[in-house]
């Protein structure tokens, strides 16, 4: 008798966090995979980001606005073409509201957020636009110590 092998399980959707502020950007990824059941991956360059949406699922985009290289609103037109599924949270520590005819022609920008804010308006934002399937929970009482048993904190790319 064969057994009917399962259908594996789709990889679960991921954040992107793309800052060129690498203490902000490693701050915002370890809160949100300290609080999200998700994988968070992070990037200080715009461009190596890009590059980085082609191998990772990416349900959320969250984007700075200020970056060499390109700024949020380049980075989100093309980073739409590689992950045309992905919702994008913008970030800014300036005033965008000038550009808000320019941002609302972007399909897939969902949020605004400006800086400085905590975690939970993040984490919040993040499973409000979830683009399909079931967004990330949140994890119970923070995060469990690394080397606590049935550790579970959410996995973090490198920053390049």
């Amino acid at each position: 008798m064969k057994h009917a092998k399962k259908p594996s399980a789709a990889p679960r959707q991921s954040v992107v966090i793309v800052d060129d502020e690498k203490s902000y950007a490693e701050l915002m990824a370890q809160m949100i995979a300290d609080n999200l059941d998700c994988a968070v991956h992070a990037f200080t360059r715009p461009m190596e980001a890009l590059s980085g949406l082609a191998r990772v699922r990416a349900g959320v985009v969250v984007t700075d606005y200020s970056m060499p290289q390109m700024n949020g609103i380049e980075f989100i037109q093309r980073a739409s073409r590689i992950a045309p599924r992905a919702a994008f949270i913008m970030i800014s520590g300036d005033d965008l509201d000038p550009l808000a005819e320019e941002l609302a022609r972007l399909k897939r920008l969902k949020v605004r957020l400006r800086k400085p804010f905590g975690w939970r308006p993040l984490a919040d934002a993040i499973v409000e636009v979830w683009p399909e399937g079931v967004a990330p929970g949140f994890r119970e009482a923070g995060p469990a110590p690394a080397d606590a048993p049935g550790s579970h904190a959410g996995p973090i790319n490198p920053l390049p």
